[in-house]
């Protein structure tokens, strides 16, 4: 539909633009394209002024959607294809069976024949249709008491917190099988199946108000249970009839709560459109404004516009052969459309008298497509791929994920939101602590609900909608409850319990708190409100609330200080290793020789990413009983300072290191296993890029890979990796503790620049829109529609962007 049409490359079958077709020629030489255009005109009227009788119009035959916002009365399309041969730009009118070669117009054919990837699907074939258990109908459930809390999960049989089934027949929580559903597990649910013959199970976690996933281990299959409401109601679980309506409509095709719903999308006022760069909106593609909130705040974000849309003609020129499956092109093509104006152009006089005339009022801010964006950072991913609706915060982390593995060279905008926490634990017995740091990329604020300055309109309000409602009247006016920021601020930075807190001053269990600081401020602070929670009922809770977020905001008293005088810390001793019981029979009484480990298990948990070094202690201290049983010691002790460290013994004369046993080398040596050089070469790397990036990263294969799609610039030099390879000293160089993560720390003080709000009961329905402060005003983004902002309701976000100011 735009002006300059589409140039498809008869070649690779890809689509450019008229201002991207002439690079895509220099860089690959083909030289062949069809350009299509699609011509939207006004219809021609009848004597007495109406559009002449319909009639089929065989102008139209490339599979697209028409445009929502023409009256199809009004206007009809006519299509048109042909054929350019560049450079000299040589057209073919199409169809042309006189003169061109028959293969040609096969090819022809075929491109104009074919369906178009974007087609609107009915909703009910967004996915695959599971088929219905047999067992569903008659399942049996035992009357035995159990019910199920909304929380806190975990294997009854080895103390597994993710991958969970909960069977259907007797309420058991067991985890699943090894790497099923891309989580570990040592396949205690179908174990039980095969003890009890209980057939089916729901994996907890995904019960949403649409269904769950339900596997029948008898049927060997994902299935679907059309009784699962009452079959979770058995043990205390009944989210999903709660939602149910009397006229069948889900909680996304109603809106509960209307004055919500107005006041964030400021309904009732006259808003002004706005136009030009950094003024385009989104088109919503069905439940996808959650992606479009975000990725207008992003680009609202200098360090994210230089870094793809700054740098276009380097990303466009070296990007691979197919554009569609490159991440940074992706970001540059959305960031472009945004920022450029091009796609946000103010109606014409003309065309504004002509809808006063017509006394109508066509939408003229149309917006951009993100369909390409969203297929390629959704993929492989159960839910961003789906066409439900998300939660916002997810795909924020999930994006900065991607941005992460994806950077260009040293340059990572995504280091503008990290920062460095430090957690301090105390064992309330022993009063000694222990200090630790992690990476965050948002400060997650609770709702101080106890804290409400209106309590007593909240206690009538509420008594006189439950009468309402046993009376059957009209719903009375909504007060929502006002909670000071401050508040929330305060219950953030206060200690919490630590669930199954193991003393290492005690050697056993003990009660534990907890302390979150900022051990570094970002240069943009992301605060996410935590306003949806689950009840005991297991219904889905959200906080409607109302928190008076500052423009400015100091956070400088939540600075960390580390260990303080007269602090103790806990001794650094492990916990005891958690052994299965149904595997303790196979746990000898005493450790193994060194000698005697068992390659295999520890090759298997290299080939997942871990160091060497800690599989061959993982499998060791697990007395060889396999690599799942050894990966669960290694996500236990993975946050442990000498993790990665040799694997040393009392009695057997110190290292028992990998290099040693199994390769032959010296201790003093640090020359990567051939295994994983051999790992990284088979990909097509250089050797010498491969031993350089696994003595970069301690040879962990996972980061040497990432070390090797962040350095680019690295450059063959044989004498150099000659030279490392035979110094017997290398390992001086390994022996330096790895870069620790890129933190851009300053002050704590900050302004708000963009809040994220969402509408509705729970983050899997409902809408998002974004406000962004741009030009000294605030903005609203809803969806496509782009205007000045009256009344931003700063207190109803959902997320809220600051950035820092200098100091």
């Amino acid at each position: 539909n735009s002006e300059g049409g589409l140039y498809v490359c008869m070649n690779t079958f890809l689509a450019f633009g008229r201002e991207h077709v002439e690079r895509h020629f220099r860089k690959t030489g083909q030289s062949v394209y069809m350009h299509l255009k699609r011509h939207v005109r006004e219809k021609v009227r009848g004597a007495s002024g109406g559009a002449l009788p319909k009639r089929r119009n065989s102008k139209i035959f490339l599979d697209l959607d028409t445009d929502d916002d023409l009256n199809s009365d009004d206007y009809e399309y006519e299509d048109e294809a042909k054929l350019v041969i560049f450079p000299d730009h040589y057209e073919i009118a199409l169809p042309n069976i006189e003169e061109l070669p028959a293969l040609v117009t096969i090819a022809c054919d075929a491109v104009l024949s074919s369906k178009s990837p974007y087609r609107k699907q009915d909703p009910d074939t967004w996915e695959n249709e599971l088929p219905v258990s047999k067992y569903a109908s008659n399942l049996t459930q035992l009357d035995n008491g159990v019910r199920i809390p909304p929380s806190g999960w975990k294997c009854a049989r080895c103390d597994l917190r993710e991958n969970l089934w909960l069977n259907l027949t007797d309420g058991s929580i067991l985890c699943g099988k090894w790497f099923f559903d891309s989580s570990g597990g040592n396949g205690h649910a179908l174990e039980h199946y095969r003890d009890m013959g209980y057939p089916l199970a729901v994996k907890l976690g995904t019960i949403t108000p649409d269904g769950a996933d339900v596997y029948s281990f008898q049927e060997e299959e994902p299935v679907l249970d059309p009784h699962l409401a009452k079959h979770l109601a058995h043990f205390g679980i009944d989210m999903l009839h709660m939602h149910g309506t009397e006229n069948g409509l889900r909680d996304n095709d109603i809106k509960p709560r209307v004055s919500e719903w107005e006041v964030i999308q400021e309904s009732g006022t006259k808003l002004k459109p706005m136009y030009g760069p950094g003024y385009t909106g989104l088109k919503n593609l069905g439940n996808s404004c959650y992606l479009s909130s975000v990725m207008q705040a992003i680009f609202s974000i200098p360090e994210f516009q230089r870094a793809y849309v700054g740098n276009l003609p380097r990303i466009f020129d070296y990007s691979p052969l197919d554009p569609t499956q490159d991440f940074n092109t992706q970001m540059t093509k959305l960031g472009h459309g945004l920022l450029s104006g091009q796609y946000s152009k103010p109606p014409v006089k003309s065309e504004i008298i002509e809808q006063v005339m017509k006394e109508e009022n066509k939408p003229q801010q149309n917006g951009i497509s993100p369909r390409m964006f969203k297929a390629f950072v959704s993929k492989s991913h159960p839910e961003f791929s789906s066409n439900r609706q998300q939660d916002a915060q997810e795909f924020f982390l999930h994006l900065v994920n991607l941005v992460e593995r994806n950077r260009i060279g040293s340059e990572n905008p995504s280091d503008v939101f990290r920062f460095l926490v430090e957690e301090r634990i105390q064992c309330c017995q022993t009063r000694k602590v222990r200090y630790t740091e992690r990476v965050d990329y948002l400060m997650q604020l609770p709702v101080a609900m106890e804290a409400a300055t209106n309590k007593d309109e909240l206690i009538a309000y509420e008594l006189t909608r439950r009468e309402a409602e046993a009376n059957r009247r009209p719903l009375p006016e909504l007060v929502r409850a006002k909670i000071p920021f401050s508040a929330c601020l305060q219950a953030f930075s206060e200690p919490e319990n630590v669930d199954d807190f193991w003393s290492s001053a005690l050697q056993a269990k003990s009660a534990g708190v907890k302390t979150s600081r900022f051990a570094s401020f970002p240069e943009y602070l992301v605060v996410q409100i935590k306003k949806f929670t689950f009840g005991l009922d297991w219904v889905p809770k959200k906080f409607d609330v109302s928190i008076d977020m500052p423009d400015l905001l100091d956070i400088n008293h939540l600075r960390a200080r580390g260990l303080q005088p007269g602090e103790e810390e806990l001794p650094d001793i492990s916990p005891p290793i958690v052994i299965p019981d149904d595997s303790k029979d196979r746990l000898m009484n005493q450790l193994i020789d060194p000698s005697d480990i068992d390659e295999s298990s520890v090759m298997q948990l290299a080939e997942m990413g871990f160091p060497l070094e800690a599989c061959r202690k993982a499998v060791y201290f697990t007395g060889n009983m396999g690599a799942e049983v050894a990966f669960n010691w290694i996500i236990v002790h993975m946050e442990e300072p000498d993790f990665a460290e040799p694997l040393t013994m009392p009695g057997y004369g110190g290292a028992a290191s990998a290099g040693a046993s199994v390769f032959g080398a010296t201790g003093l040596d640090n020359q990567p296993p051939e295994e994983i050089v051999a790992i990284i070469t088979s990909m097509g790397f250089q050797r010498n890029q491969a031993v350089q990036a696994l003595r970069a990263t301690n040879h962990n294969l996972e980061r040497a890979l990432d070390w090797i799609f962040s350095h680019p610039e690295f450059e063959e030099d044989s004498d150099f990796v000659i030279e490392m390879e035979n110094n017997a000293n290398a390992n001086i160089i390994s022996e330096a503790k790895p870069e620790g993560p890129r933190v851009k720390d300053g002050s704590g003080t900050y302004e708000l620049f963009a809040f994220i709000s969402h509408m509705g009961t729970s983050t899997m329905s409902g809408h998002y829109v974004c406000h962004i402060k741009k030009e000294g005003r605030w903005v609203i983004y809803n969806d496509h529609k782009v205007c000045a902002s009256e009344r931003p309701p700063k207190d109803l976000g959902y997320m809220y962007f600051y950035r820092r100011i200098p100091s």
